[in-house]
């Protein structure tokens, strides 16, 4: 199967919209992963919630996720500003263009949200309670960890454990710390014995710097593929059985029970 990682310049979106359309038309993959509320300029960028700010991103974000089918993907996954029980949260959805129809799913809400320069996330929407369910999408079996969840790698352990294919982390990152984000996308991918997605935000918000740089990383953590300015979506060949191998494999075997 073929998965998809990207960047994309929300200040831009009308523009960057078409360019993927033509990439995914030309590639044609299986599922397609968009960086963390792509559909709206970052506005964790500022330290004070402007309410009138937020409601304009949830909707602009509903407006986009009812133009997903237009992109011909069976799987779309990202995340998007929503409230929930009176509760201001950052959710991932997991689209699907299956033969019954359209279902958009929400399948996991931010847990683990920064506060400081630029990331003033916690100012802006709730922490929401733990919990990282694997979601099906088809034959595959996926795990999302969104942004800053990436570094808690006991859920990249507990995903494995569930038996995921791919782990997924769609992010909002500056430039200067693309090798870092890196890095661990490369070590989330050997706890999990999963491929590790990741895909950002590209441009500029303010005096930050998003740092673009999506990534497939294999199993056993070497990088298929990595995004740049000149070429914003990758498109990689990807066997789901190689994850499955994997989780009998060193590390991911050895026993971590209490004793």
């Amino acid at each position: 199967m073929k998965v998809t990682v990207c960047e994309i310049n929300a200040r831009q979106l009308d523009a960057e919209w078409q360019r993927l359309r033509a990439h995914i038309a030309a590639a044609a993959p299986d599922l397609l992963l968009l960086p963390e509320m792509c559909f709206a300029p970052w506005f964790c960028a500022a330290p004070t919630r402007d309410e009138a700010l937020w409601a304009a991103a949830a909707r602009a974000h509903e407006r986009w996720l009812a133009r997903l089918p237009e992109l011909g993907v069976e799987f779309i996954v990202g995340t998007a500003p929503r409230a929930v029980a009176g509760k201001r949260l950052n959710c991932a959805y997991l689209w699907n263009q299956g033969k019954q129809g359209e279902a958009l799913r929400w399948i996991h809400d931010k847990t683990y949200l920064p506060n400081d320069e630029g990331y003033w996330e916690a100012n802006w929407y709730e922490r929401a309670p733990v919990a990282f369910q694997p979601a099906q999408a088809g034959a595959l079996r996926l795990g999302v960890m969104i942004c800053t969840e990436l570094w808690f790698m006991q859920h990249a352990r507990a995903y494995g454990k569930a038996g995921i294919h791919l782990l997924l982390n769609p992010r909002s990152t500056p430039r200067g710390t693309n090798a870092k984000w890196l890095a661990g996308g490369r070590c989330a991918a050997v706890i999990a014995g999963a491929y590790c997605l990741s895909s950002n935000h590209a441009g500029a918000e303010g005096a930050l710097e998003l740092g673009g740089c999506g990534w497939v990383c294999e199993p056993d953590g070497a990088v298929l593929a990595t995004t740049r300015a000149e070429q914003p979506f990758i498109t990689v060949e990807i066997e789901p059985a190689k994850a499955e191998r994997a989780k009998r494999s060193y590390p991911r075997y050895v026993d971590d029970s209490p004793l």
